[in-house]
């Protein structure tokens, strides 16, 4: 078979599996409110398809550096999350559309540069012959740190009120679909530690917040953006939980890499936020 429709067959379960989640997402926060919807949407999902298609394309020294990036990704999207909870209060009275086309030029123009600066830190750690795994640890507990800052004040997190139609749900999916296909192909061409950042581009979290935005206002995707903040910690869980497991035992240690993730990572941040009504 020729490499190219190898790497079709590799990226596009993933993708697809992608696609489905992000659409999941946004109902359960507009379904469930910001704390259980938005902790929800934050489990594990779109970064097991993802480790599991640069396990394939990838040797396991490769894997190992691209799972250790994924914490400090995920830091970087915590940070794209804060965004949209700091800077809406800031903007002038502008029109809805106008005012959501400015935080998505801004939290994603933030996300690029802290991105850029992430595989740049990483490649000059990784020159040094140091293992990543501290990258990883720092990333963790600094997004843990961040998470629990973002959620110790209790803020509303109402549920959505208005029915989301047939075809935004679709566009939910294939921009989350397209951004995980593009870490799968960059893990295959050679780049691991970009492709752990790019595996957790914010696409779900970029088409939760903005279909939430168009569909239900302003406050909905605002009072999600604590717990998802904290919740994605258990991304991270998952990568080194999965960095160690799977080069080890295979791609089946998946599995238990998410169950450890969502019991070092998920059950604590629910107690943490259950703490308050």
């Amino acid at each position: 078979m020729p490499p190219a429709a190898e790497l079709w067959i590799a990226a596009l379960p993933a993708a697809a599996f992608a696609g489905v989640v992000a659409v999941g997402v946004t109902l359960a926060i507009e379904r469930f409110g910001g704390k259980v919807g938005g902790l929800l949407g934050t489990l594990p999902t779109t970064i097991v398809p993802a480790a599991l298609g640069i396990f394939a394309r990838t040797d396991p020294e490769g894997f190992r550096a691209a799972m250790d990036a994924t914490p400090g990704g995920m830091l970087v999207d915590a940070v794209f999350l804060w965004l949209w909870r700091a800077v809406p209060p800031h903007l002038p009275a502008w029109s809805l559309r106008a005012r959501l086309s400015a935080m998505v030029l801004i939290s994603l123009g933030a996300w690029a540069v802290l991105a850029v600066g992430l595989v740049a830190i990483g490649d000059a750690w990784g020159a040094d012959g140091r293992d990543t795994l501290g990258l990883g640890v720092a990333g963790l507990a600094l997004l843990v740190l961040s998470g629990v800052a973002a959620t110790r004040t209790p803020r509303p997190t109402p549920r959505g009120t208005r029915r989301v139609g047939t075809g935004v749900l679709a566009l939910r999916g294939v921009f989350a679909a397209v951004a995980i296909f593009v870490a799968v192909w960059i893990a295959a061409v050679g780049s691991p530690l970009l492709a752990g950042v790019v595996a957790v581009f914010p696409a779900i979290f970029v088409t939760t917040m903005v279909s939430l935005w168009l569909a239900q206002g302003e406050a909905v995707p605002a009072g999600a953006v604590g717990p998802m903040m904290l919740g994605a910690s258990s991304v991270a869980a998952f990568a080194l939980w999965a960095r160690w497991l799977m080069p080890a035992y295979g791609p089946w240690a998946a599995g238990p890499a998410w169950l450890l993730a969502v019991a070092t990572a998920t059950l604590p941040a629910w107690a943490w936020l259950r703490r308050t009504p």
